[in-house]
């Protein structure tokens, strides 16, 4: 063998088999990013048009090369979207692709497609109008999560449960109020993602490599053309920028720790100690050892996305904390976790609406559950104060010694004898034992936001009158 041939093989080796040609190979595998950016081909081909359209009003290319474009890059949309496209790695990302047939496609004129623009600029459209619609599908998505919850709201505006607090019986509170709680979490998400699209909501087609163009272009017409606002106001910034990236996956992180919580409930409420709620079929699976068991794996995979989400936005912040103005080839890292998060993050909302409409509430179980743990013993403590005129930390005392009397006697504090009650404070009367019982604790809470069922009916009325 030729000392030629085995430094080659050696070569190989080195680089590992995978890479039969040595590092020009690892080139290819490490720069090319059509296998996940060929996602962006509906808005490369959109801001195309755009950008095009825009250069022929302005004079910079003739209408007819215009003309030829648009019909070849729809030609292009058509051919991706009936699957007839094939993608090439040798054309390392979708603009490439794309700018290739379209060369195929109508000669000459694709090569002016790309005047007054840059890759850069390029891909930070797409990318953003990519990030665009995917916040406002997570916006109609949480809508629907939140009116499954005001709808199991107002079915159980004054079906009671215990509230907890450390996961230990806290005070009784209504199942509406419950849901009412995941309607504000999910409610303050949802304004989360309006605000992202209001941020990112800025044409970056324009600024080209970073310093803007010396062609006569109009960044308002086509900022007008793809749904913007307006265009971006630095170069630089624009094509440097990820923060709409990082801010959609904020948003994701957030939502997700939510409907994590929210599946942990579920898992909880479905044990056979608890009981609940039951989850059907469509959410639950069975053993393959034990016959009798249900379990609710869609909320336990909901709740292990939330880790998954967490990363993507981890990474993309650490891609970004280390760069130089302006575009660097790390960010080319940026899609893969958005991508991951947004199909996670769709896919953990759709499952918990499908939860949260499926489930079957065991009102039994929750109202037997309500008074456990002498959860109206705030209720002896303000009753103390209200009415026997206590400063509230001897109210408080008072009825620590009531609970530890319950506990030793083995029974509720409304089942104490009157008498009982009377030797721990002399004011105590007969009247407690209408703030006692778990329904009238629950119909006193009717502060601004408060568990008492009337004021849940006014906060469901409110969120559905809301936008």
């Amino acid at each position: 063998m030729a000392d030629g041939t085995k430094d080659a093989v050696s070569s190989n080796q080195m680089w590992g088999g995978r890479f039969a040609s040595g590092p020009d190979a690892i080139m290819e595998e490490i720069n090319a990013s059509i296998g996940f950016d060929k996602k962006l081909f509906a808005q490369d081909i959109r801001g195309s048009v755009a950008h095009a359209t825009m250069l022929a009003d302005k004079g910079i290319i003739s209408t007819e090369d215009k003309d030829k474009i648009v019909e070849g890059l729809n030609t292009i949309l058509s051919e991706i979207e009936r699957g007839n496209f094939e993608f090439s790695r040798k054309l390392e990302d979708i603009h490439m692709n794309v700018e290739a047939r379209l060369a195929t496609l109508i000669g000459p004129a694709a090569g002016r497609l790309h005047t007054a623009r840059s890759r850069n600029d390029q891909v930070a459209l797409d990318f953003r109008l990519w990030v665009k619609e995917e916040l406002i599908k997570t916006e109609r998505m949480l809508t629907d999560l939140i009116g499954a919850f005001l709808d199991r709201a107002e079915e159980h505006a004054e079906t009671v449960m215990p509230g907890f607090t450390h996961l230990q019986t806290a005070q009784p509170v209504t199942f509406g109020h419950h849901c009412m709680a995941y309607v504000e979490m999910f409610g303050r998400d949802r304004q989360r993602v309006r605000h992202a699209i209001e941020h990112l909501d800025e044409s970056p087609i324009g600024a080209a490599a970073l310093a803007g163009t010396s062609f006569p272009i109009d960044r308002h017409m086509t900022a007008k053309a793809l749904g913007f606002r307006e265009p971006t106001r630095n170069s630089i910034d624009t094509v440097s920028d990820r923060d709409f990236a990082l801010e959609f996956l904020s948003v994701a992180a957030i939502c997700s720790m939510h409907l994590s919580r929210l599946a942990e409930e579920i898992v909880i409420w479905s044990t056979p100690q608890f009981g609940f709620i039951r989850l059907s079929d469509a959410f639950s699976t069975g053993s393959s050892i034990m016959p009798q068991k249900k379990n609710p794996d869609a909320a336990e995979l909901v709740r292990a996305k939330t880790g998954r989400i967490n990363g993507s936005l981890v990474a993309l912040l650490t891609v970004m904390k280390g760069l130089p103005l302006a575009y660097s080839k790390d960010m080319q890292e940026d899609k893969e976790q958005v991508f991951d998060a947004a199909e996670n993050l769709e896919l953990a909302i759709a499952a918990m609406t499908g939860m949260v409409r499926d489930l079957a509430v065991r009102t039994d179980r929750m109202s037997a559950a309500a008074g456990s743990g002498y959860s109206t013993a705030t209720d002896l403590a303000d009753w103390l104060v209200r009415e026997a005129g206590l400063p509230f930390r001897d109210a408080h005392h008072v009825t620590g010694r009531a609970v530890g009397l319950a506990e030793q006697k083995g029974c509720e504090l409304a089942e104490l004898p009157l008498e009982e009650l009377q030797g721990l404070h002399s004011s105590i009367t007969e009247k407690v034992f209408d703030v006692l019982s778990v329904d009238a604790s629950v119909a006193s809470r009717t502060s601004f936001g408060g568990t008492a069922p009337s004021e849940v009916r006014k906060q469901i009325a409110w969120w559905r009158n809301r936008n």
